[in-house]
């Protein structure tokens, strides 16, 4: 597959006819929703991780030096916590343009974590592993290096891994591989 996949993303009409859909965000969909939507909730959804092995060659690094950011790896068990937005089909086209690297829409069963419950079916970004950006497993050292060395035009990867630590940190969720590799950064300069 392709690094750009905003075509591919438009033929897939998941909830077409709905006048709003759920949309998962587990990486800077968290901190940084620069789209409008019309309720937010926290939440979570099972069976996933989050890794930095989704290589970013459009946002927080370049063609020559990509920088890593967030993708789900399958795990058992696992629950990944981040934030629902319930928003009109009309924000997809923008977000498949912030998301073209690699993710595609996939739809997944979101569960709220707001104390109102509930659940609901939804959408999530997820670069799989056959997809050309993904750089895969590496060791926290080498990941937390490379994020440390690079940057994009949407500024310095580390600012990505900072603020999603941040952001975790206020939704009171435990990510050790995300608090690993922010606690291996060098300080900024």
């Amino acid at each position: 597959m392709s690094h750009d996949t905003t075509r591919l993303n438009r033929e897939r009409n998941h909830f077409a006819g709905h006048e709003a859909i759920w949309l998962f965000g587990y990486g800077s969909l968290i901190w940084k929703a620069d789209f409008p939507y019309l309720e937010r909730r926290p939440a979570h959804i099972h069976g996933w991780v989050r890794r930095f092995w989704q290589g970013s060659h459009d946002h927080r690094g370049t063609q020559a030096a990509p920088g890593r950011v967030a993708t789900l790896v399958r795990e058992p068990g696992a629950v990944c916590h981040g934030m629902a937005y319930r928003i009109t089909p009309e924000v997809l086209a923008p977000l498949d343009v912030r998301e073209k690297n690699g993710y595609l829409r996939e739809v997944t069963t979101l569960c709220f974590d707001d104390g109102l419950g509930g659940s609901t079916q939804g959408l999530v970004y997820l670069a799989g592993a056959d997809n050309a950006a993904y750089l895969g497993e590496a060791p926290l050292d080498a990941i937390a290096a490379q994020i440390a060395a690079s940057h994009g035009p949407s500024g310095p990867n580390r600012d990505y891994l900072v603020n999603l630590a941040a952001a975790l940190r206020e939704l009171e969720v435990e990510d050790e591989h995300v608090f690993a590799l922010a606690a291996r950064l060098p300080p900024a300069d």
